[in-house]
């Protein structure tokens, strides 16, 4: 099996299909996926989801939404039973730089519940590897997760699983352009890589530029497998193992 680390099935261009979504992954070996929440909306989405089909979810405040956001919403929804993690929450300098502070200051409440609850974090990062490694450096061997949509090169990736991290590894990883990711995941241990879509975004190759769904990750398995190679057996596999040990769960929770 393989299992979507890192979805937002509940995002207009995908939910109105989900049944179709869902059947999809099936019949292409994802049996399995973490929902992703944002904001409060979406944690409670998110949550509800994942007890009606028997999957897994995620709490947080994205970075893009914490203006005006209430960590309450948070706390509310974090001791869940289907809540495997806390996040997407981190830093993004992409959209806003205005704003650093207080996007700190609420990775930062993040990290602290993940400690509390001894739950992963799912780390959302753009342009801002620096700013997250500076804040995580100081709570190394207390907090383990995943930098989601990892992107980066070897320098990168070696830092973060030196802190105890994961590397999410998603579509980006069947683009031409990705020559510093391709060479990173040759380089570094298959025991860090778990798989996701970020669904309904950034769709792998030959689905580019297409909407994103949970069955796709099928494919960047594929590429992850030629890149080592390895097969495509062993590959779900081993990343499949990874995201079990990472979040803590089993065929059940």
């Amino acid at each position: 099996m393989l299992i979507d680390t890192h979805t937002h099935i509940y995002f207009k261009d995908i939910i109105y299909r989900l049944e179709e979504v869902l059947k999809n992954a099936k019949e292409n070996d994802v049996l399995s996926m973490i929902i992703v929440g944002i904001n409060g909306a979406s944690n409670k989405l998110a949550i509800e989801l994942a007890n009606k089909h028997n999957l897994y979810a995620s709490v947080g405040i994205h970075p893009s939404d914490v203006d005006g956001s209430d960590f309450n919403e948070v706390l509310l929804y974090a001791k869940e039973n289907r809540v495997v993690a806390i996040g997407e929450t981190g830093i993004d300098l992409y959209w806003r730089q205005d704003n650093l502070e207080l996007q700190q200051a609420i990775f930062i409440k993040h990290i602290e519940l993940a400690i509390e609850l001894n739950l992963p974090l799912i780390i959302h990062m753009r342009n801002s590897f620096e700013e997250i490694y500076d804040i995580l450096v100081q709570y190394k061997g207390r907090v383990t997760g995943v930098f989601h949509c990892f992107t980066l090169g070897i320098n990168e990736a070696n830092k973060i699983i030196d802190l105890g991290f994961y590397l999410g590894i998603g579509g980006v990883l069947t683009f031409k352009n990705a020559k510093d990711l391709q060479d990173a995941v040759k380089k570094v241990p298959k025991d860090r890589l778990i798989l996701e879509t970020d669904s309904p975004y950034l769709a792998p190759t030959p689905f580019r530029g297409k909407i994103n769904e949970p069955a796709y990750t099928k494919y960047v398995a594929i590429k992850l497998a030629d890149l080592l190679n390895v097969s495509y057996e062993e590959i779900k596999t081993v990343t499949t193992n990874n995201t079990k040990r990472l979040f803590k769960i089993g065929d059940e929770k």
